[in-house]
């Protein structure tokens, strides 16, 4: 046991899916659930993956040692401004968001003026394009990275013992600072989900096409696609507004490749082509080799690694 009592403020996929660890590996004496939704508390209770729930803040956050905030970003202010005057001293908060810096700018200006509270921002690096209780699993965080980003309200036995939480989910933990975190994961995360929605966007929107036949007929591409655009809108709206510089920078640079791209095809330049599509292979290659797909997938990954091989 890590924790005497945590509290989930958010019980959809990533919540419930930590909840499932908390519980399996007993990590805390009690675990206690908070959504404004109500079909997430029934759900989450009649499954088993919490030991209470509240539809009140207040209620559900007295005597937290832990408060994970597992909701959007947009909603870190209003929920710290809310429990911050029935935490106990010494209590910690951290939270799953995939943006950093504002996620502890929000938290940090809701704080009173000399809590007694600690923070440890952090990062969880996985998911699904599904969401709510019923969709979340145990295993969701296994050989992934969980990115821990200190601020100033932190400590590091804080720092420890959250890390630990995620450890025990099966998670490699490491850190980095708020800044360099929203830096990489745009480039990583942020941007290609962005592309997903545009594409996804514009075929749905083609004139001359029957759109039951785009459906019907989708292949690997455009169905991969519509699985990342399929994610939570109020998150990926937080994430686009609220990590905005660094995104609207990687815009501008993908803009360019892709108007090069263009410049290839138009001109029938096939060596720039085939020497592009074998260097994204090969990132294709290195990605499926360090593990950075969800489980379920493995024997089809290893099958398309010896594929890329021969």
């Amino acid at each position: 046991m890590i924790f005497n009592k945590i509290v989930i403020v958010g019980i959809g996929l990533i919540g419930s899916s930590l909840a499932r660890v908390i519980m399996k590996n007993k990590l805390a004496g009690k675990l206690w659930a908070y959504d404004n939704n109500p079909n997430y508390l029934a759900g989450a209770k009649e499954l088993g993956i919490v030991d209470e729930v509240s539809s009140n803040l207040a209620t559900a956050v007295k005597e937290a040692d832990l408060v994970v905030y597992a909701t959007p970003v947009g909603a870190y202010g209003e929920i710290t401004r809310q429990i911050a005057p029935y935490l106990k001293k010494g209590a910690i908060i951290t939270d799953v968001g995939s943006i950093k810096k504002y996620a502890i700018d929000e938290i940090e200006k809701n704080l009173p003026e000399g809590a007694d509270i600690i923070v440890v921002p952090g990062h969880p690096v996985a998911g699904t394009e599904k969401s709510g209780p019923a969709n979340g699993f145990d295993t969701l965080f296994e050989g992934r990275w969980y990115i821990v980003t200190p601020c100033k309200y932190s400590t590091q036995e804080a720092v420890d013992k959250v890390s630990a939480l995620w450890a025990a989910a099966k998670m490699k933990v490491d850190s980095m600072s708020p800044e360099h975190h929203d830096k990489v994961m745009a480039a990583v995360s942020h941007l290609p989900h962005l592309i997903a929605f545009s594409i996804v966007g514009t075929v749905s929107d083609l004139e001359g096409y029957e759109k039951q036949e785009i459906i019907k007929y989708s292949a690997s591409g455009f169905r991969d696609f519509t699985r990342i655009a399929g994610s939570d809108p109020t998150m990926w709206r937080d994430v686009f507004l609220n990590n905005k510089d660094t995104i609207l920078e990687l815009i501008q640079r993908f803009v360019e490749d892709l108007i090069a791209l263009e410049r290839n095809i138009r001109w029938g330049e096939g060596d720039k082509l085939f020497d592009l599509f074998s260097r994204t292979q090969k990132i294709r290659k290195e990605v499926i080799e360090a593990k950075q797909e969800q489980p379920e997938h493995e024997k089809r990954l290893l099958a398309e690694i010896n594929r890329l091989e021969k």
